[in-house]
């Protein structure tokens, strides 16, 4: 054994090299060349080099990797569809400066104006209030794409949140998922078989994941929502086809928006798309309104056919579209028991994109664009 390798133990101060203290554990699990130079050593390292031999019991936990040597998982007797699992424990609620105006939910997690609009019709915006969407959604933008560039292997979730968070309030807006109904985090984070609203925690983004980061934020009354899917690093072809999949299916369907178009036709264009490149549309969640309001009237905005959407579309009207798909031909999901997080089923991958748009007199502007699209 090489004297350039020194004792395994975080904790020796000694710098030996590694004498015959060889892990009990290492052998029986197959690992080699993981030594100690005393019994002290052995002792004092244990907790670390523990995860280790974690790894190799549970292969899983190779991608469920936290950077703090006390992560774990909060959900151990659940039965997960896939491989992702939540790393926790959370970071702490991240302040928001004085300043900044927060939407009525912002302290009691209650959204008590959209459960009172009920059955309201879809909303107009004049002048004033479009322009002030216009502002919130290129905002919204110019944070997604921040984050996005931030994406890549050794990041946590948690990071991207703390990204998104800072992002937000350097541009005097307030990230509207915060306590929205109680959610925890700035943004919702969706890893591989996660379809929707995954909390950011502790979890190192690993190499050929996929993550669909969802931003939204308040500025001066108004919200905006956009959000899209993002490989890291290499993934492979399957991966890479469900993410174009899904970026086409929502290209598809905006290109149909006009005055006089129909609500339910939107999922009418959208499926095929999904169908023709073997994956399924989510039915559970959909597009919606948004103004002053995170969520509301048009409130239901489905992406599959053969829906029974009501509505039309108007000159002035603001809604989302947001299509969820997953690989193969299972649409259903289930919750983890933090009550947010949905996967799919069968643990098969979901990505998602979504944009904020407005009708107009000729067709439609598509307020959550990237900026040369704006400027064509």
């Amino acid at each position: 054994m090489s004297s350039a390798v020194l004792c395994q133990s975080s904790s020796c101060i000694n710098g030996n090299p590694p004498s015959r203290m060889e892990c009990p554990t290492c052998n029986k699990v197959g690992i080699r060349g993981s030594f100690f130079c005393g019994q002290e050593c052995f002792k004092a390292g244990w907790k670390t080099h523990k995860l280790v031999h974690d790894f190799v019991k549970n292969p899983t936990s190779l991608v469920n990797v936290g950077k703090s040597v006390d992560s774990y998982n909060p959900f151990p007797d659940y039965n997960f569809t896939g491989t992702v699992r939540p790393v926790y424990p959370l970071s702490p609620k991240r302040s928001i400066p004085e300043h900044i105006p927060r939407p009525e939910y912002a302290i009691t997690g209650e959204p008590v104006s959209e459960l009172n609009e009920g059955g309201a019709a879809p909303r107009i915006l004049n002048v004033t209030e479009i322009e002030k969407m216009r502002m919130a959604c290129r905002l919204s933008r110019e944070v997604l794409d921040t984050a996005a560039a931030h994406v890549r292997p050794g990041i946590t979730t948690d990071e991207l949140d703390e990204v998104v968070h800072n992002a937000t309030i350097e541009r005097n807006a307030y990230p509207s998922p915060l306590n929205y109904r109680g959610f925890p985090k700035s943004v919702c984070t969706s890893v591989n078989e996660v379809i929707c609203h995954g909390i950011p925690d502790q979890r190192i983004l690993q190499e050929g994941d996929i993550v669909n980061i969802d931003v939204s934020l308040f500025y001066d009354g108004y919200h905006g929502d956009v959000n899209g899917s993002y490989p890291v690093g290499k993934i492979d072809e399957e991966s890479e086809k469900l993410i174009r999949t899904t970026r086409e299916s929502l290209d598809a369907a905006i290109k149909i928006c006009r005055p006089g178009a129909l609500l339910r036709d939107i999922g009418k264009t959208i499926e095929p798309v999904a169908r023709a490149n073997g994956c399924a549309v989510v039915r559970t969640y959909t597009g919606h309104g948004i103004h002053e309001l995170f969520h509301c009237a048009p409130t239901n905005v489905p992406h599959y056919a053969k829906n029974k959407a009501i509505g039309t579309m108007k000159t002035g009207m603001v809604f989302t579209i947001e299509p969820m798909l997953n690989l193969g031909t299972n649409w259903s999901l289930v919750h983890w028991p933090d009550d947010w997080t949905a996967t799919t089923v069968d643990g098969k991958r979901s990505a998602q994109f979504e944009e904020t748009l407005l009708i107009t007199d000729t067709g439609v502007e598509v307020l959550t664009g990237k900026v040369p699209e704006r400027e064509m």
